[in-house]
């Protein structure tokens, strides 16, 4: 097993995201992330950009999973990007993913892209935020 480590104003970030979901609260969400931000969504071909709709993203599906729980970081060689496995529960579907989370050098989070398996806690997901999101993610992108 290798010693790497993030940056250390990327792992400060990390250390408030990982504070934030602990306390059910990501109001402080907007400034960890960067005014460029994307978010690459597992449902979506083109990646969602900008700080108020990759909050709104995050926040809304920190309240659609249940049992939500870290169990491994991943860091690369840079120190700028981390790899942090995922299993939640969208109702009754148990699911297993990876958040792919990049940062710049100043800490901020510059792309976040999800990963999600098996197909079928993948579709609760897609379902539960297209019932939440779909309106707010469409005249985002119509507006973008």
């Amino acid at each position: 097993m290798s010693d790497l480590q993030l940056r250390p104003h990327a792992a400060e970030s990390l250390q408030r995201w990982h504070a934030m979901l602990a306390g059910g609260d990501l109001s402080g969400l907007p400034e960890l992330l960067d005014a460029q931000v994307v978010f690459r969504s597992p449902m979506a071909h083109t990646p969602y950009p900008g700080v108020p709709v990759v909050s709104t993203i995050l926040n809304t599906v920190s309240k659609v999973f249940s049992d939500f729980a870290y169990h491994r970081e991943l860091v690369s060689a840079d120190g700028l990007n981390v790899v942090l496995e995922f299993s939640a529960r969208v109702g009754e579907r148990q699911l297993k993913g990876i958040d792919m989370i990049r940062f710049d050098e100043a800490g901020k989070i510059v792309e976040f892209e999800v990963m999600i398996r098996p197909m079928s806690g993948l579709q609760a997901l897609g379902e539960e935020m297209a019932r939440r999101l779909a309106p707010y993610l469409a005249a985002s992108k119509a507006s973008s």
